[in-house]
């Protein structure tokens, strides 16, 4: 569980206030914020409300599954395949499935020490994003539960009606895209890599070009491959909860 009197989130906090610069506190999402994954959840959740077959899905899911914890992800690929459910039901009943998937499946599993570590760093006046390469359809509402404004996910495309095409608009926020997609944004919104202080939490592999790039990385709940970087690197190693 995460402790609050953490000497590394200490450390943090005294080194940043003393150099007087504003902070940007970012967030891994899937099994570092949450103990799962958004994604998988989402893709099991379709089969239990019988919007895809059980088996077929299962099998796909966990195959693209298997290929992003190796690193190997084809996330074009994926996208397709994950917004299906969703592109070929009316957007009503689509919108209703979501609130049910947050309701039913993610609020389960808000931890307090994630509620309690995303409150730490809101007291100290961080700006607070989620970066995940997860779709922005199925994260924006966990953003908002956590109270988080800024998000960074692979953006859907849609076409003139609105609806979600099965492809991917823009940089996909995955590994190298991850840190493409926050120095744009750190460009759009004006904001110097001088004038911050950068910490990043995350339990992937896939994140060391993000976690390599911030002046704090924090490897949480990490994998054997990141800890063993993290270790290696001599970055602070945070179990915020139990991975399940």
């Amino acid at each position: 569980m995460c402790q609050l009197n953490h000497p590394f989130i200490h450390f943090i906090f005294s080194t940043e206030n003393s150099l007087n610069k504003s902070r940007l506190t970012l967030f891994d999402l899937d099994h570092t914020l949450i103990p799962i994954d958004s994604d998988q959840s989402w893709g099991a959740f379709t089969t239990r409300v019988g919007w895809t077959d059980q088996e077929e899905f299962a099998r796909q899911n966990d195959a693209f599954y298997q290929d992003y914890c190796n690193g190997v992800l084809d996330i074009r690929a994926y996208v397709r395949f994950t917004t299906q459910a969703i592109r070929i039901r009316p957007p009503q009943e689509a919108k209703h499935m979501q609130m049910r998937f947050m309701n039913e499946v993610i609020e389960p599993q808000i931890r307090p020490a994630a509620l309690d570590l995303i409150k730490h760093h809101k007291e100290q006046g961080d700006r607070l994003m989620i970066v995940t390469a997860t779709n922005e359809w199925v994260t924006r509402p966990i953003a908002d539960y956590f109270g988080i404004e800024d998000l960074i996910a692979v953006e859907l495309e849609r076409d003139d009606q609105g609806q979600i095409t099965g492809e991917i608009s823009g940089i996909p926020s995955l590994g190298k895209g991850k840190l493409k997609r926050l120095q744009q944004w750190m460009h759009d919104q004006q904001i110097s890599i001088d004038d911050v202080q950068t910490t990043f939490y995350s339990d992937s592999i896939n994140d060391v070009p993000l976690l390599s790039w911030v002046n704090h990385p924090v490897a949480t709940n990490p994998d054997e491959r990141l800890r063993a970087i993290a270790l290696d690197k001599g970055w602070p190693i945070l179990e915020l909860f139990d991975k399940e």
